[in-house]
């Protein structure tokens, strides 16, 4: 939705991620650098440059440890 709305792909992502948690000063998550908290989705393919490939979950990590589906 975001990027019918006219967001690339890349601020869509960001729109998702990093933007909230800096809004509400969650300075441990957003983003992925060593020493933050490990939450990811990971997906099948390039969301920055195909948003569907959020679609296609992988994997998910929840604080660094894999979580079975």
């Amino acid at each position: 939705m975001l990027t019918e709305a006219g967001l690339t792909n890349e601020a869509a992502l960001a729109a998702a991620t990093s933007v909230p948690a800096r809004h509400f000063g969650l300075s441990d998550r957003g983003r992925i650098v060593p020493g933050l908290r490990a939450d990811l989705l990971l997906v099948d393919g390039d969301p920055t440059s195909d948003i569907t490939a959020t679609r296609s979950i992988t994997e998910v990590w929840r604080r660094g440890v894999r979580q079975s589906r």
